[in-house]
């Protein structure tokens, strides 16, 4: 049984501020539920952080800790990241996208997707109800990281 979990949220800030800090892994402990460190452990082809660079996180969920690699599939600044996990406890794809409106506010959306087979499976409702419920808070703390002083 798979994951497939979407949430939302206007952002009252504009597309490319809010995206340049979302898109940033320095930044993933300071708004993303459960992260403790992020680290770039292998750039893009051409350097740096673009398609192709590996990002390993070390997250705690329902009290356990995990550690994965995402792989950046996509990267369109300021409109999109998207990655796919190639190290952790189950398979994952994980995208951000960030579309202005016309009155100048960000519509920020995080899709998580992940093959919940195996034990996993068992626990796959729980599991999206759990996902949601942290990508609705990322997305909350997000605006508050940016709109704070």
């Amino acid at each position: 049984m798979g994951i497939d979990v979407t949430a939302e949220r206007v952002i009252p800030l504009p597309c490319e501020r809010v995206a340049a800090f979302a898109m940033d892994w320095r930044h993933d402990a300071e708004w993303t539920q459960g992260i403790r460190t992020a680290e770039l452990t292998r750039q893009a082809d051409g350097g740096g952080f673009g398609i192709g660079a590996e990002v390993t996180r070390t997250a705690y969920f329902l009290g356990k800790r995990i550690d994965y690699v995402l792989r950046v599939a996509a990267y369109e600044p300021p409109r999109l990241l998207d990655m796919v996990s190639v190290a952790g406890p189950m398979p994952m794809h994980v995208t951000y996208t960030f579309t202005p409106t016309p009155d100048g506010v960000t519509l920020a959306r995080i899709r998580v997707q992940g093959d919940a087979s195996g034990l996993y499976g068992l626990a796959a409702p729980f599991m999206a109800r759990k996902v949601r419920s942290s990508l609705v808070k990322d997305l909350r703390d997000l605006e508050r990281r940016l709109s704070g002083p």
